[in-house]
Formats: structure tokens, sequence, C-alpha cells
């Protein structure tokens, strides 16, 4: 270290300038803390390096960011944020606890006679135009925030250093504290990572680590979002899927069999009745961000109706300690004891609590690539069988990779895409791994035609599965249906991922019913004359907002629009939108303002989030993510999926409605 410097380390950066943030906006960097200067070098710290810095005396907050869980498409998963100038943010990524923390305190201790400190910030990210925390659109917005330059990040510091008890040592800084145990996603003591194995997995590549369910690994290294390298018992390593296992640590739900983690409140009444058992109860998560539901089945109040299911909030008191209860008078320290202690006592809530239900998917999730930074495929492990269907690129058919998993292969057809670029993207495409999204496993890119490897989904296109049910489907079931696909677009606005085709003709339904995204950002790779052209018929018209249909203006709020269409899909059970209209009449009609008729599956307050998706200007549009929370309170609320169906604002045969 230099000797005039206080910190150095290597950190990663997030890119200030680019407006779409994927894994490679996120840069190495080695960073240098003096009594003057934050600077930042591509490589050593020599001045031909520098790639900025910044004056001590410019900057007024220095705080860690809470991320919400989210996957951050960066290895470091310990990010923290300098304010300058009052309206700049840096966002640093640290790779531990530890590193982070002793980060912010040192540059809130260099900063903290600075005469312009902030009086308020945003403890979340800056992105995709809008405040996460907040939701304010204004990037100069003023904190939503009280600031605390003095105040620790942390509840408890390490244990001294031996011979530097007290001050810490001449001049020296003070040590790091742990972060906060509210910062979702931090690893807890910064220390080892023990985690649990969720599911099998029968590691394919020599440098895989096979696990076994129940088992426990520890996490060598945080490779990137999708894959750790773990130590198992026996001291072998290798790379394992990061959504295969889950910390172990008191807190972490993941590891019980009564929870169930994406399930809301009208799936947990569904398997609660399959169950058909008094008692029988699941725990879920609530539609309120990081709060938790108890679903319990009886049918000791139901008398001559049947079972009855009550829905129990966990509720949490601040005393000297966090503790949860669901009847106040028997509270504990964890979700674990509580779920315990009713297990043996009714104790306020409508029965004990005898068989805990997991939800109907249990098979392994799809890994991001078949193993780690795995992204070419050899057709020669491929097998090749029955034709699904023909898509815009080519044809599709149902294969096996190795003869053991089963795959769709997409054979694209010469000409119809621009193959180059699309290979690039399919790298940071594959990092793009969520429950609600088709995974692509990789492509076989040195041959023609060239192939892409995704997930197999059993059902097919949603467009299809709503035709083929027609009649068949609750309100319900419908709104879980958008609900799965706003989670995946949600993931993609976080990752700044502009789908551009959003229908239900892009989203697959698995063989648990679960719908997820598909062929998300493929029309950037379409030749023109194939189907970007808006005097096309295969253009997307009937889908896309005004900035789209007039300047080709995409973003995640052309998105929005889209899925509000789509929402339209599944609530005519698959109509086609403005199906007795042409395109140039649609584009004519939507410029003037008018919208979709409300379909007569839908009630009010759903046709009413499908109205705020079609806002004439993008900003007015909600994101994603409260869109996802909007469907989370509907599931949640009994009324809204028992209302009366009401007509529909025109006769069915009518296409529009003003505004």
């Amino acid at each position: 270290m230099n000797a005039e410097s206080l910190l150095e380390e290597r950190l990663m950066k997030r890119s200030q300038q680019r407006k779409r943030l994927s894994p490679l906006n996120y840069k190495e960097r080695l960073f240098v803390l003096s009594r003057s200067r934050l600077e930042y070098y591509d490589g050593r710290a020599a001045k031909k390096n520098r790639k900025g810095s910044i004056q001590l005396s410019r900057i007024c907050c220095a705080e860690i960011v809470k991320h919400g869980g989210e996957i951050l498409p960066c290895p470091n998963k310990y990010p923290f944020q300098v304010v300058y100038d009052s309206v700049c943010t840096l966002y640093v990524f640290a790779p531990s606890q530890d590193s982070r923390s002793l980060w912010v305190q040192s540059l809130k201790e260099e900063i903290k006679h600075n005469a312009q400190i902030a009086t308020r910030f945003h403890p979340q990210f800056w992105q995709e135009g809008v405040w996460l925390c907040c939701r304010q659109t204004d990037r100069q917005a003023a904190g939503c925030q009280q600031y605390d330059l003095y105040g620790d990040i942390c509840r408890k510091p390490l244990p001294p250093i031996p011979g530097e008890e007290g001050a810490g040592g001449q001049g020296g800084l003070p040590r790091a504290p742990l972060a906060p145990e509210e910062d979702a996603g931090d690893s807890g003591d910064g220390g080892e990572v023990v985690v649990v194995a969720l599911y099998d997995f029968r590691g394919v590549e020599p440098h895989d680590l096979s696990l076994v369910r129940d088992h426990e690994y520890v996490v060598v290294e945080h490779c990137d979002p999708n894959w750790y390298k773990a130590r198992n018992l026996h001291g072998s390593e290798g790379y394992i899927p990061s959504n295969y296992v889950s910390e172990k640590k008191s807190g972490n739900l993941q590891q019980f069999s009564w929870y169930s983690k994406h399930i809301n409140r009208n799936q947990a009444e569904e398997l609660l009745r399959r169950e058909d058992k008094e008692g029988a109860f699941m725990v879920r998560d609530s539609s309120r961000l990081g709060a938790y539901t108890v679903s319990v089945y009886t049918k000791s109040l139901a008398g001559d109706r049947g079972a009855a299911i009550k829905h129990y909030h966990i509720k949490e008191v601040q005393t000297p300690f966090k503790q949860f209860y669901l009847a106040e008078k028997h509270q504990f320290s964890s979700i674990s004891a509580l779920i315990d202690y009713h297990k043996h006592n009714a104790a306020g809530i409508v029965s004990r609590l005898r068989y805990p239900v997991s939800k109907q998917d249990t098979s392994a999730p799809s890994t991001a690539g078949f193993s780690y930074e795995k992204w070419e495929i050899n057709p020669s492990d491929l097998t090749f069988m029955k034709e699904l269907g023909s898509g815009q690129f080519g044809l599709v058919r149902l294969g096996k990779w190795r003869a053991r998993h089963k795959v769709a292969i997409k054979a694209i057809r010469e000409g119809a895409m621009y193959e180059e670029d699309f290979i690039e993207e399919a790298k940071v495409m594959m990092r793009l791994s969520h429950p609600k999204l088709v995974q692509l496993y990789g492509v076989c890119s040195q041959q023609s035609p060239i192939y892409i490897v995704t997930e197999f989904m059993e059902r097919g296109c949603l467009l299809n599965f709503l035709r083929q049910g027609r009649g068949s489907f609750s309100l319900g079931s419908l709104l879980s249906m958008c609900q799965d696909v706003v989670e995946g677009m949600e993931h993609l606005e976080l990752n700044s991922f502009i789908h551009r085709d959003l229908a239900s003709r892009n989203c697959l339904v698995s063989d648990s019913l679960v719908v997820k995204v598909s062929d998300f950002g493929m029309t950037r790779y379409v030749l023109d004359n194939q189907y970007t052209s808006s005097s096309g018929s295969m253009f997307p018209v009937k889908w896309s907002p005004p900035e789209v249909l007039h300047y080709c203006k995409y973003s995640s709020k052309s998105d929005v629009w889209s899925y509000g269409v789509l929402m339209w899909e599944v609530f005519s059970e698959g109509r086609m939108p403005f199906e007795h209209s042409q395109n140039h009449q649609v584009v004519a009609m939507v410029t003037q303002g008018q919208r979709l008729f409300r379909p007569k599956l839908a009630t009010a307050a759903i046709y009413d989030i499908m109205h705020l998706c079609w806002k004439e200007r993008p900003e007015e549009r909600p994101s994603f993510s409260q869109i996802c929370t909007m469907i989370s309170n509907a599931l949640e609320s009994d009324t809204q999926l028992n209302s009366p169906i009401s007509p529909p604002y025109l006769h069915l045969n009518a296409t529009l409605t003003p505004p």
C-alpha cells in the first residue's frame, strides 16, 4: 500500500453513464482512498491507469446500499454508494461484508467535517429511471431516508485486534463492524458461508461439484450470481448452481419443508384443499415485502360448507430483540420457533399446525447454463426428438442434452437473424436466471444452422394454453398467470433488460402450470425485412405503445404497455387484441387515445391495472415492481377474487373504449 493511502482494494464499480445495465457494465477497478481523494484505476495505481478521481471535500454521503434481496448481476454482492456534488452517485461493490463496512466507515470518518453533508439519502439503487426505494423518477429528488453520518452501520463491532484495543491504534481507523441483519443478501457473520442443498445436482463437467439434498457445503467463492465454488465435507471443491442451495442460518426459511416461496394466496388454497387434512398448513411470502403468512386448512369451522382456510400474518414486535407472533401472548425469537410451538398448541389460531404442505413443483429449477461459464454447446451432445413448432427464427424441436436433460432446440433459419451479435449477447442472456424466465442454456454456434438451446416447457405457449382451456379457468388462476409473467418481467427490469416483444405467444407453460417469459430481447437480432418493419404483418403492432409505433423507442415502459395487452389476452382467454381492426387502423386508434375494451372475466380492479399500463406517456406507466405489488395485493384479497363479474364496458363485438 502507498504510504499516503488509507485503503486499497480491488472492487467492482457500476457504469454511471449507460442507461442499460448488464453484467458487462460492472468493471473491476483498484480503489485507493487517501486523506484527500477517492481514486480508482484500471490495473496498477499509476497516473496513466487512473479512471476516476473524487475529492473527498465533494462527497456528501457514504453509505451501504440495501438491494432488497434481488440477484445482482455483479460478482461482488456487497454494494455501497458514494454521493458527491449532491447529485452524482458512484455505486461500488465489495467482495465481502467486512470489506464494505471498512470502506463505508473509513469514508465517513474522512468526510465528517465537510461543509455539504447530506441530511437525507436514498438507501436503494437508482435504476431504470427510478429510485427503487421511493419510486421517485427525478434523479435529483431529495433522499427518502435520514442520513446519519456518525451512526454505526452495524449492531455490534468485531472483536478488537490483539494489541489494538481501545482507540484502534495510534492514528488508526476504526475496525470494520458487521452490516445490519436487515440488509437482505448479506452473508451474516463475515466468516465461512455454510449452505444446505435444496435439490440433488449431478455435476456434468470435471470442475463441477455434485450436490446431495439436505447435505451441507461451504461456499469458497461467489463466482457470479448463478454459480458458486463450494467444498463438501470430504474436502472436494467444484462449481454448484446458486439456486440449488440456501444459506444455513436461523432466519433462513428455505431450509424448512413448510415454507413455500413464490406461492400466492390462491395457489396456497388449491394446494391445501388438495391435501384435505385438518391442520394442513404452509408458510408463504405475504404481499407485503419481507412479511410472511401462515395458511391453515380446517374443517372445524366450516359446518356444512366443507373446509375453510384461514390466513394469518406473522407479526413482528420490537422489544429489545425482534419477536414474532400469531397470537400476541405467544412471542418467539424466530419464525421457526413460532411454527414449532403452534405444531403442538393452537393458541389463538383455528387449528394446531399438523401437516406441512409444500408447493406442488418440487422438481429442481433450471440452472444458468449446464455448468459454470459453459455457454457453447457441442451439437454432438444433442439428441433431436419430435418437432414442437415453427417460430419466427426457424424450426423448434424437443431434444435431450447428453441423453439426460430435456431441452428445446431452435434451429435458426439462414438469414433470419444477426447471428454474430446474438452469439455475443447470449453470454449475457444466460446469466438472466429466474424461476419465471425460460432459461437459455447455451448455443451451438460453430456450424450452420446455429442452434439455441433452452429450457423445455411441457405445455407449450400461453396463447394456445388459454385457447384450449377456455371456460375452465377461475379468476384466481388467470390472475396467477399474470403474476408469473410480471415476476419474470420485474427481474428483466431490475437487470435493465428490455423484452421488446412481450405477448402470450412468447410465454410458455410448464407441466406444473408455471408461466415463464421467453424470447426476451430476441427481436433485436431479427433482420429488418423479417420482423421489425412496422409496415410488415409480422410487426407486433397490437402490442406496441405509441412511442414504439411512431419512433421505435423501446424501454421497460414499452414492455409495460405490452404487458397490459398480455393481461387482456389472459382475461379474454386467448382472443386476438383489436381482432376486427387491421394494423394501420390500430395505429390510428391508439394514437387517438382509444384502448381495448374490458374482457368479461376481468373485474373493474383488474381492468384498472391494464389501463395503467396503457398510459399515453411512458413515465406515467407503473414499473413492473409496482404492478407486481398490485397483483399480489389482488391475489391476497378475498373480495377481489370472489367479486361478481360485471358486464364489459362495451359489447364483445366492439373493439375499443375511450381511456
